[in-house]
Formats: C-alpha cells, structure tokens, sequence
C-alpha cells in the first residue's frame, strides 16, 4: 500500500525475497496509445518445483493506456516487482521462440479456447487448460463449459445442466439484502412476499446459496406491484416455490442475510496509511504460496474467499501449495489457518486487459468466526458507492513502488471511488476501465494499493454501519503516483458469477 503524503504505509500483499529465487519469469508488457507505444520488461518471482528445470518465460499483455513519461502497469501480487531490461534481447529470442511452439507446436489445438493465437499475438500465460480438480480437490484450474440437455429452462427449479447453470443465476441481494428471486412463469427477478417465511425457509434459500444457513430475516416495506408469494416449503430450489402475486401482506417483502457480516470490532483509524489495529479488518486473509505471502483474499462466508485471477496462474493452481491466513495483522505472528480445497478462476478472465480478475477459493474446513475474524458483506446488485463514500483498502503490498520487501503489518489506507468516466478518461487509463473494473485512490497521488495488494478488499461501508466488498485489488500504473489510481474488479458487477460459482460448490 503506498502513501505518498506520510511516511509509507506498507502494502498489501507483498514478499521479501530473502535468498535469490529459483526461478525468475520476465513479463513483457506491452502499453498502447494514441500518442505511442512502450515496452517495460517486468520481472516477476514465480515459485517453480526444484526437480523442474528452470527456465526463463516471456509472455506479451497489450494493455491500453495514456502515454506517460514514467509507465508500468501490473498486477499488484508479490509477483509483481520493478524491471529489469539488461536481457531484453535475450527474452525477446527466447519469447518468439515460445509463440511459435505455442502456435504450431503439436499441442496447440488441445488449449482451451479461452487461450489462442490471433495472427502475430500469442497468448500463453493464461492458457485454460489446467488439470481440473479431482473429486479429492487436488488440483484447481478454471471452470469447464456446462452440458444442458435440450430440454432445459432457466430458474423452472429443475437442474437441466451438468453443473447446474440453468438454475444458478435465479436469486439476487437488493440494497437492503432485499431478497429478489427469478421464476421461469415470469423472467424478471422480483421480491418475495415476506408471509409465509421462517428460520427453516430462511436456512433453506441461504443454504441454496452456498451458505450453511442464514443469519437474520425481517419483512421491509415495498410498493412493488408484482411480487413473488410462498408456497408451501419443500425440498425445491426458492424459484420452484414461489408463484407470481399482484400484493403482499401489509405491502412487506423479504429482507434476508446469510451471514453476520462487516462488522468491525476496532473503529480507531488514522487517515492516510496506519497499521490496522487487531479485529480492524476482520475479513483480510493472507494467501501463503509455498510458505510466502503473496496475494490477499476476503472472507465472504465459512467457506469462501474471494480474489484477484491472476495470482493463480500457471504453477501457482496446485492447491496442495496455498495456505489461507485468517485473523491476522502480522506476518509474524500468523496462528489460524486453513488449506484450499479448490481453486476457482473467473472462466472469463482475460490477462491481457485484467478484466474479470476474480478468483474464488474453496476452502477444506469452514472457518470459526470471533472478534477478529468475520465475513466482509457482498453488496446488493444496485447498491451504489460513489465519491463521498468512506471506502477502505488494506493488505500487506510493498510500500513504494518497485519494493521487494513484504509489509510485516497488515496496513489500511482511506481512499476515494472515482468516476470511471474520469478514469477512462485520455490522461488516465485511456479507455482501459471496462465495466467489470472501478478505479479508487487519489488522483493526486499518494494513497493506493501496490504489489502484492493483489485479491485484497476494496470497502465502503454502508447506512447500516457494515462494510461491503466494492473491490478485488487487481491492477494500476506504478503505486500512488497522479493521474494513476489503482484498478479493481467491480464486485457488483461480478455478483453474479460469485453466487452462482458459490451455488455449484456449495458446501
């Protein structure tokens, strides 16, 4: 995390590298504009096997940005560090040489579609066709494509596809945690009538969500016209036991939680950068690859965490290597942890342009929650944040741009929503903002998210005093620098996927 206007905080998920490497990859990233084109050689730490023989990979992201005099973008996991250009040629020889086997190599067309090679460009660090994970979860990778039969309807309660993706986008969270279901007799998502609803319907839709059961339930007042009424509970999905309805009793509709979430056991802040006090951020996780912190996570229930897609590509999907740290402010002092049972990357993830950087992360064991470990909130789907929001970012990233040392302690830092028409302006990221990404931080400079930040929460608190997970941090040009806030993966807009991924794997 960088703070340019006090002494520098440290970031968020960052590594001190403490012997040399066994294997070091070099990123060559490549930034476009309308004004020029630059190169910037990133190298990057990558755990590799010691029995594997090292080798040096180059891979090429087009990536678009305003020119600038100082440019570099990446995504900010302890991956990430500052450059290294004295072997360009070299990796250049090396790269071409890649793409061609890569292109026309015997076991180009067995790639997963999500990875190919469009004329001169060859993308092949984010190849798709990692080993799927067994029934033990030892191995994690992307999401395959589902099978339906020919038969199948959306949200009619009946499971029609192998994975259930007719059935798994049928129910969303309004703000307010109104409850809002999508019927196959109707097509449009609408509120459910709160008459007729107990613990045990309650238990029963959160549980379908992919929690264990729900938390609290209570009826709020809505002036809808059409509502969705409840049937008599069996054991049916919620869309197969609601019929469509004109009112509601008392004009009451369902607001529903699943989880007893973002609430903060210690307020005591200090704008600007400041190590976080113990129970301050109780959804932080610290995601240990091979016994290193590189990446931070959210903890969204027992179950799940959420983060950024590419902390987990290439070697880094062998989910026997990642330890989860929960309820912890310091590096030295790591206590609660849980393995990861499975490895869930955004199928749609796309490591040239970042978007869609969300991961989700199963855990073997669900997590104890107490003072200092808690669940952050998913936000409604229409829930908004804007500029006068009070939003958080926090991790244990470097503390200035291009740092190889890790933040000993968990840091947060205050920052801004930007508008993204400002971001996506030409004298910031130039278009490069997609509808799945928000920019937050200061414009001015000074307060961000740096390496190792990466899968780390961006939140706002809410009227009702909880904090929602807004943000995944995912990417951003240098650290704290003007005109060049950090970049998130928009969780509103990939509330659907978090939810119906959640549902397939559903504890």
């Amino acid at each position: 995390m960088a703070d340019n206007d006090t002494d520098p905080p440290p970031p968020y998920s960052s590594v001190t590298l403490d012997s040399p490497p066994p294997f070091m990859a070099y990123e060559q990233v490549v930034y476009n504009s309308k004004y020029d084109v630059t190169q910037k050689t990133v190298p990057y730490y990558v755990q590799k096997d010691p029995a594997k023989v090292a080798a040096i990979i180059v891979t090429q992201h087009n990536v678009l940005h305003a020119s600038s005099k100082k440019q570099g973008s990446c995504g900010r996991s302890a991956k990430c560090y500052g450059g290294l250009a004295g072997a360009l040629l070299l990796l250049v020889l090396l790269g071409l040489a890649i793409w061609l086997g890569v292109c026309y190599g015997p076991k180009a067309h067995s790639v997963h579609s999500d990875s190919n090679c469009k004329g001169n460009d060859c993308n092949h660090e984010h190849d798709n066709s990692h080993e799927q994970e067994d029934d033990k979860g030892h191995h994690g990778g992307f999401n395959s494509p589902d099978t339906c039969s020919n038969s199948s309807i959306l949200c009619d309660a009946i499971q029609a596809c192998q994975q259930s993706n007719d059935e798994t986008n049928c129910v969303r969270f309004g703000d307010g945690e109104v409850l809002q279901v999508k019927t196959a007799q109707d097509g449009r998502f609408l509120p459910v009538c709160y008459q007729g609803l107990d613990t045990s319907y309650a238990n029963q839709i959160c549980a379908q969500l992919g929690f264990r059961r729900s938390y609290a339930s209570s009826p709020v007042k809505s002036t809808d016209s059409v509502a969705l009424s409840l049937k008599l509970r069996t054991d049916s999905l919620i869309q197969g036991l609601v019929n469509v309805s004109s009112t509601c009793a008392n004009e009451q509709v369902v607001s529903l939680q699943c989880t007893d979430c973002g609430k903060q056991q210690t307020t005591s802040r200090i704008i600007g950068g400041s190590a976080s006090k113990l129970g301050q951020w109780p959804w932080q996780v610290s995601l240990h690859f091979n016994g290193r912190h590189v990446c931070g996570g959210s903890l969204i229930s027992p179950d799940f965490v959420v983060s950024a897609a590419h902390c987990f590509q290439g070697t880094m999907t062998n989910t026997g290597s990642w330890r989860v740290y929960v309820g912890t402010i310091s590096q030295n002092y790591l206590q609660i942890f849980s393995n990861v049972k499975k490895i869930i990357v955004n199928e749609n993830y796309n490591g040239r342009s970042n978007d869609n950087d969300i991961t989700l992360l199963k855990l073997d064991k669900p997590v104890d929650f107490s003072d200092t470990v808690q669940p952050v909130c998913l936000p409604g789907f229409d829930q908004n944040f804007s500029e006068t929001s009070e939003c958080w970012t926090s991790g244990f990233g470097t503390t200035e741009e291009g740092g190889d040392h890790a933040s000993t302690n968990l840091m947060g830092v205050t920052v801004n929503i930007i508008d993204s028409r400002v971001c996506n302006s030409s004298r910031v990221y130039n278009g490069a903002i997609s509808k799945n990404m928000l920019c937050s931080g200061d414009m001015n400079g000074g307060r961000d998210s740096c390496q190792g930040d990466s899968g780390g929460p961006l939140v706002c608190k809410g009227g009702n005093g909880r904090w929602y997970l807004v943000g995944i941090t995912s990417w951003g040009a240098g650290c704290g620098e003007r005109l060049r806030p950090g970049v998130y993966s928009k969780v509103t807009s990939l509330l659907p996927w978090i939810y119906s991924t959640m549902q397939q794997e559903k504890p």
